[in-house]
């Protein structure tokens, strides 16, 4: 057997209906599309949204809201959530998506100073408040800002 002998299973594919082909396939004169009207027209038919004249739901909704394209999206962590990690480990971003305290799709992680931490860490991270900073290298440990 070869690539050549392939064929799908009996019935699982359906033939494409070939309109305006003539009388005798059943889809000729009109090609299923009916006497008269816009839809009947070549190029016939409304644009998408388009609610017979009454006014969209595009617009009657509100606007609202901006984005700015400048926006850095940056997951904020604050220093108490710290202390499920053991004495003396290194902390980095993947270490935080594995604990579950950041979600996967954050890029940008800062770490805020609220909350205490109660043994010493190594943060190894990007960006850190001062008042985090000065609170975890009291606690003994110490910051390592990645660029």
């Amino acid at each position: 057997m070869d690539l050549s002998q392939l064929a799908p299973p009996a019935g699982s594919r359906k033939k494409k209906k070939r309109v305006g082909r003539g009388n005798g396939s059943g889809h000729g004169g009109t090609a299923c599309k009916g006497h008269k009207g816009q839809n009947s027209r070549s190029g016939g038919g409304v644009r998408d949204g388009f609610e017979g004249g009454q006014m969209p739901l595009t617009r009657r909704l509100p606007k609202r809201g901006f984005r700015s394209r400048l926006c850095k999206d940056i997951a904020t962590l604050n220093l108490d959530k710290l202390n499920v990690f053991e004495t003396g480990m290194v902390i980095d971003v993947d270490q935080l998506r594995k604990s579950g305290l950041i979600k996967n799709s954050a890029k940008n992680v800062k770490i805020l100073g609220c909350g205490e931490v109660d043994h010493p860490l190594t943060v190894k991270i990007a960006m850190i408040s001062t008042g985090a900073r000065t609170k975890i290298e009291a606690a003994g440990g110490s910051v390592i800002e990645v660029v």
